[in-house]
């Protein structure tokens, strides 16, 4: 899994509530189990017709907001089912924190575990991100992990709490598979004990 430690980024502006997981990712493209290649269908019923083509007012086919690295979102962001396609989504197309009020318990703690930062803040903070987001690609957003802090394009600062378990393990880019290769060592000596004691098993 890939480090997060300090992202400088466009950040777009996403002022809806209870964005749910199935608008994050509709069920139809939950048939694969690949992390990538569903970048291309995130928010899809919202950035596409039904011709499939793309619908220019929505935030993330305006050419100021293509290369979006953050998304500043309303509260209950990703709500509904607790499909992990939906933060997969999310990082496949280059996003890698979400600020909003608050969030879904699991999709929160599924994005941790895919590489993506998710900061709640109080809402009169979230308007003031959400005003800078929306100058466009002009403005880039500092998120600095290691000193908690959002900043501003203006230079405003903002702190957040996280859980420090979980920043250790963004800071060292460490998924669940990650941290159980930390013990490897440990778990090949336990391994050689047991044979030894029990030849039989």
């Amino acid at each position: 899994m890939e480090k997060f430690e300090k992202l400088t980024g466009i950040a777009a502006p996403l002022p809806l509530i209870n964005v749910d997981t199935d608008m994050i990712i509709p069920k139809q493209f939950l048939k694969t189990i690949k992390r990538s290649g569903l970048g291309v269908n995130l928010f899809d019923e919202m950035r596409y017709d039904d011709d499939g083509k793309e619908i220019p007012d929505f935030v993330l086919n305006k050419p100021q907001y293509r290369e979006t690295e953050i998304l500043v979102a309303g509260d209950n962001f990703g709500c509904g089912s607790s499909r992990e396609h939906a933060p997969w989504a999310i990082k496949d197309f280059g996003i890698r924190c979400v600020i909003a009020p608050s969030f879904a318990d699991i999709f929160f703690n599924n994005c941790f575990k895919n590489g993506i930062l998710p900061i709640a803040l109080p809402q009169e903070q979230i308007d003031v991100l959400m005003k800078d987001a929306e100058k466009g690609s002009n403005a880039r957003m500092i998120v600095d992990l290691e000193n908690q802090t959002v900043t501003t394009s203006d230079g405003e600062v903002f702190s957040f709490e996280v859980d420090q378990f979980k920043k250790h393990c963004l800071l060292e880019g460490l998924d669940d598979i990650g941290l159980t290769m930390e013990k490897a060592a440990a778990i090949d000596t336990f391994e050689a004990q047991a044979a030894n004691a029990r030849p039989w098993v």
